[in-house]
């Protein structure tokens, strides 16, 4: 299928989804240039506005939504989940981390490049969410609150699938005692995925193995990571880290985004 310049090929779908529209979009199937090239969806970015605008135009004809129901929130690394019930206009969605909704025809998309995206859906597909989980979000409880967002719905976490998309993986992720003895201070359990770095006092972090922890202690129906690394593949992710170890400048954000069924 091509849809809007977009190619299956250029998006990530899950078996877990099956039939349930939803991607875990990559770097490539835009227009943007630059470090922006190609399909950045971050409004917050200073790519033109343009080429932005005809990127999550891009992104919301493959989900099959107007534009303007390709929804995203002003990202705050917290644990706040927003009920969607109707659209906002774009670049104006309030701060939170996730968002939850059983309204077809909205698209909610979380953006990243290094943090865990996030989408749930239950069995039916009808109640759909979409979470951003960096380590912040994800041991001060955003996955929770995704969850209780969509019990409010009326979905259990025993009908509830979840994946953890492209992130940072564990063996690029090197962290300093005190994010380890942040996550630890909130979460005890937290420590079986820190192993030591070479770099002595250092530590590397599995977070898509934390945050599919996390989610199965809530008791979901099935929660997988795809095991995919934002860092070292350049060719389809953004990542923040690589930025950073090349000394920093301007970077694109990929989006990852979940549509509900029509009952």
């Amino acid at each position: 299928m091509t849809d809007g310049g977009i190619t299956d090929r250029q998006v990530v779908r899950s078996p877990v989804f099956a039939g349930i529209r939803h991607g875990f979009f990559t770097r490539q199937g835009g227009v943007s240039t630059g470090p922006y090239a190609t399909l950045n969806c971050s409004v917050r970015s200073a790519d033109d506005p343009v080429a932005l605008r005809e990127n999550r135009r891009r992104v919301a004809a493959y989900m099959g939504v107007a534009p303007d129901h390709l929804l995203g929130l002003t990202q705050v690394h917290g644990d706040r989940t927003l009920t969607v019930d109707a659209p906002w206009k774009t670049g104006r969605g309030p701060e939170g981390d996730a968002m939850v909704s059983c309204r077809p025809g909205l698209a909610l998309g979380v953006i990243t490049a290094d943090c865990a995206p996030v989408l749930f859906s239950n069995a039916a597909g009808t109640v759909v969410g979409a979470a951003h989980a960096g380590w912040r979000g994800a041991c001060g409880g955003i996955l929770e609150s995704t969850l209780a967002g969509m019990e409010a719905l009326g979905c259990p976490a025993g009908d509830i699938r979840a994946v953890v998309g492209p992130c940072i993986a564990p063996q690029g992720y090197e962290v300093g005692p005190d994010m380890r003895d942040a996550v630890l201070a909130q979460d005890a359990g937290g420590a079986a995925f820190f192993t030591p770095a070479s770099r002595a006092g250092h530590f590397m972090f599995d977070l898509p193995g934390y945050c599919v922890m996390r989610l199965n202690q809530c008791g979901v129906a099935e929660a997988t990571a795809l095991g995919l690394d934002t860092l070292s593949d350049e060719v389809r992710f953004f990542s923040h880290r690589r930025r950073t170890l090349a000394g920093g400048g301007a970077i694109g954000h990929q989006i990852s985004v979940i549509a509900c069924r029509a009952i």
